[in-house]
């Protein structure tokens, strides 16, 4: 049955009229400021979180590949001739050999695990933002043959080194000497220094030149793979699925969600179950509405008998509560929504200000990685909100509304 235009005349009134009990009308305000609140943190608290997720994957991915040509055996030969078909595809912007392994370094009694990679410098910055991070030193000064190394901020704190400073790389291939089985050590120079805010790379990563990196690995002419960047990390599982098709021979392709596939998977989980309690704030606001319309249904009582024997159905009766309800919800979701953009929009510029008033910091840059609280606000999330805390507020109206076509006209007019 559609509505008419005469319920939603009475379900406005209702709402807009002033009542005798002013209790309702505080449960009402209450039942619109609860929905706003809930909407307002569901958006606000939904885009810092894509904020996060957004730096974390920047910064992680700055320093990792969108894809990685690796050969099956962890070394490839005749590489050059892979990496110019590589560089051919339409939707590859950077290709560069790497050579990678485990080893450690160590500076007097100090000694820390490292992942040791080797790169050709002219050739890194297609494929990574190494550049933007130094914050000592230059890549330029990783030459074939000097034995130079860039280590992380962290990583050169554990040793107690700075840039001219000597370290011994160690390197789990065994030489026979005749004092016994000795593994492989070379002296490096740290060159540079470089901080990426993530504890994976600024405590466990050393960048050498790509021939050194061969020669104390002793791969010869063989490399580890080729790192490869495309124009959008988001499409590159399908693009390193082409890449597979297309390039000839034996290999692995793997791409950037497969290496970092649990961490993102946590995010998004985060991002769900966050999303899941957030709402119930706007189903305990819902809850109010429903306290807020049984209070006016016991209130009309005398109203909707009139009406009752006016001629009105029991269906226009519950259209007019409804009206009442969604007219609380819609005022409370359109607050929220409003507050939430505005709040999401200039969160990065509120929270600097709050704390310079309280003279706090939030998020300390000796403790947390991301000293400055992001946000990514996404419309589909306001929209899906929106259109969930909407429904909620629907919802919480067809009891009250039910209840109120159940009441009987004689019952109701008896005591008046």
């Amino acid at each position: 049955m559609l509505i008419k235009p005469i319920e939603v005349a009475i379900g406005l009134r209702y709402t807009r009229a002033k009542r005798r009990n002013h209790f309702i009308s505080f449960i009402s305000l209450s039942s619109i400021l609860g929905v706003a609140v809930g909407v307002m943190a569901l958006i606000t608290v939904l885009s810092v979180m894509n904020g996060f997720e957004k730096e974390l994957r920047a910064k992680i991915l700055g320093m990792v590949s969108h894809a990685t040509i690796a050969g099956l055996d962890g070394t490839m030969r005749d590489w050059q001739s892979l990496r110019d078909n590589a560089r051919q595809h339409p939707q590859v912007v950077g290709v560069a050999p790497y050579v990678e392994g485990q080893g450690m370094l160590t500076h007097g009694s100090a000694m820390q695990g490292a992942m040791i990679r080797g790169i050709l410098p002219a050739e890194e910055p297609a494929v990574s933002r190494i550049d933007d991070y130094l914050i000592q030193g230059r890549l330029d000064d990783l030459e074939e043959g000097a034995f130079r190394v860039l280590i992380g901020k962290t990583l050169a704190r554990i040793l107690g080194v700075r840039v001219g400073d000597k370290v011994t790389m160690v390197v789990p291939h065994v030489r026979v000497t005749p004092a016994g089985v000795l593994p492989r050590m070379r002296r490096f120079t740290v060159a540079g220094i470089f901080e990426v805010a993530h504890a994976q790379y600024d405590s466990n990563l050393a960048l050498i030149h790509l021939a050194d990196g061969a020669r104390v690995f002793r791969l010869g002419d063989r490399i580890s793979g080729l790192r490869v960047m495309v124009p959008d990390l988001m499409d590159a599982p399908v693009i390193s699925r082409q890449l597979a098709r297309d390039l000839w021979g034996s290999f692995w392709v793997r791409d950037w969600t497969q290496y970092h596939e649990n961490f993102f998977r946590a995010v998004k989980t985060e991002k769900t179950v966050m999303f899941i309690i957030l709402t119930l704030i706007v189903a305990v606001a819902a809850f109010n509405i429903v306290s807020a319309l049984v209070m006016v249904v016991t209130d009309k009582q005398a109203d909707i008998a009139i009406l009752r024997t006016l001629g009105a159905s029991p269906a226009s009766i519950t259209w007019i509560f409804i009206v009442q309800g969604t007219l609380i919800g819609f005022v409370g979701t359109l607050l929220g929504a409003l507050g939430g953009v505005g709040v999401a929009a200039n969160i990065e510029t509120l929270v600097p200000a709050i704390e310079a008033f309280f003279n706090v910091k939030f998020l300390s840059p000796e403790v947390y990685y991301i000293s400055d609280i992001p946000s990514d606000m996404r419309w589909k999330d306001v929209g899906t909100i929106t259109v969930v805390a909407f429904w909620l507020c629907i919802l919480a109206t067809l009891y009250p509304a039910w209840r109120a076509a159940r009441v009987q006209p004689a019952e109701a007019l008896r005591y008046e």
